[in-house]
């Protein structure tokens, strides 16, 4: 039988895969390379269901955007040679550009390009998704070579009345209490940024199919950011308002160089807790972010009025790490480790959410835990070290505190703590 640790790592490996197919594709946060990444991903995890949601269609303070399709786009010089070219990188093109099909100057060509400053090699992610312009993207040191003379801009796109597409699986549970996973697909190619939340979240669906006895039930959204999780609210706030214990939005989970979460509003949901008991267990250190450093999609689950206890799931934090939003974020930054790294947050957040209570001894005293095999029988002095957490657990498992709780009061690795309360329940010395 495989260990834990094995399978985690050929899961991290699987979701290498998905992420390197899904990074060529075109996003944004509507239009074909949303679709075409849903049907990818519904071939990993059975259940994956899909909604369109029409243009002008009023999601609380928002309107659903018209759909963007983009077919070309590129600049050539007189000499009919291609500078940059969507076909080569999608990073190219302004996302939403309207079209355009004009012969410039270097001058006039120089307004319509974008570059980043403080990265000269790198090409820059740009968007303008709610006023209609168009634009093309490149490294500042290929717009600092361009010679005098014209240039022909070119994009065939088009924005038109059509839908927001959005992904759920929803995976029940003996209970109606839901866990709530969110990840975004709305971003071209980006690997860390855009590809591994899905591939992560996509794979935590199929975990979850093959556990058994799940106490709660799993809500997985697949949704374009900010826009699709105000449209998903705004159909089923009040479902969620009732069920929702805990939610993680899963974004930048494929590099290997930090674990990172950004609490909830005010940082004491239960997502928080679990979350930062099991960093604090399988990383050691990692990187703590207030709300106040939201970015994603936590923002719209913790509005006002909303109140979901949603926290988010990072390996480097977005906007922290120096590849996030340009062309420098490809699948030489993302690696099968650290896509097991995270999976492995995951999956341990989740066994302690499933196994989380407040139990109660069953026994007045202590039990007698010799004749059990769980103490030694033979008493000599330092014998006993090996038992502390299973003998700190039993004298606070008094119904008042739950895993958690008694794992901080005793200063004990929640992984340990878990271990203890599933002996101890198989010997049926503790209940809830």
């Amino acid at each position: 039988m495989k260990g834990t640790a094995e399978m985690d790592k050929e899961y991290g490996v699987q979701m290498y895969e998905i992420a390197k197919r899904l990074f060529p594709i075109c996003r944004s946060i509507t239009g074909s390379g949303v679709r075409e990444t849903l049907k990818i991903l519904g071939e990993y995890a059975k259940g994956l269901t899909t909604y369109e949601v029409p243009t002008g269609t009023e999601v609380f303070d928002w309107t659903v955007p018209k759909e963007w399709a983009i077919r070309e786009a590129y600049i050539e010089n007189e000499q009919g040679n291609h500078i940059v070219d969507y076909k080569d990188s999608n990073l190219h093109v302004m996302g939403y550009s309207g079209p355009v099909d004009q012969w410039v100057d270097l001058q006039q060509l120089k307004e319509y390009i974008y570059t980043q400053e403080d990265q000269p090699q790198a090409i820059p992610y740009v968007t303008s998704y709610y006023k209609e312009r168009y634009g093309f993207c490149m490294t500042k040191i290929q717009k600092d070579s361009l010679k005098e003379g014209k240039y022909h801009m070119v994009i065939d796109s088009e924005l038109f009345d059509g839908s927001l597409t959005y992904g759920e699986l929803i995976i029940p549970g003996k209970s109606e209490q839901e866990i709530l996973i969110s990840t975004y697909i709305c971003h071209p190619s980006m690997a860390n940024n855009e590809c591994s939340g899905p591939a992560l979240a996509i794979t935590l669906a199929n975990w979850l199919h093959e556990r058994k006895d799940r106490r709660y039930t799993y809500r997985i959204l697949f949704l374009p950011e900010t826009i699709g999780s105000i449209t998903y609210l705004s159909k089923h706030i009040a479902w969620l308002k009732d069920h929702v214990q805990a939610g993680f939005v899963l974004s930048c989970v494929g590099d290997d160089r930090d674990y990172s979460i950004i609490e909830s509003r005010y940082g004491k949901t239960l997502a928080d807790r679990a979350l930062k008991s099991v960093l604090s267990s399988h990383a050691g250190q990692y990187s703590t972010y207030s709300f106040l450093q939201r970015g994603s999609d936590e923002r719209q689950y913790n509005a006002p009025g909303v109140d979901l206890p949603v926290v988010a799931f990072c390996r480097s934090k977005y906007g922290e790490y120096p590849e996030y939003h340009t062309s420098m974020d490809n699948m030489e930054l993302v690696s099968p480790d650290g896509f097991a790294g995270a999976f492995a947050v995951m999956r341990k957040t989740i066994e302690l959410l499933e196994h989380n209570r407040k139990y109660k001894m069953k026994v007045l005293c202590e039990p007698q835990l010799g004749k059990r095999g769980l103490y030694p029988t033979v008493s000599r002095k330092g014998i006993y070290q090996d038992t502390t957490v299973l003998r700190d657990f039993i004298a606070y498992a008094d119904g008042t505190m739950d895993l958690m709780d008694i794992a901080q009061k005793i200063q004990a690795d929640i992984e340990a703590v878990l271990q203890v309360s599933m002996v101890l329940l198989e010997h049926g010395l503790i209940g809830e």
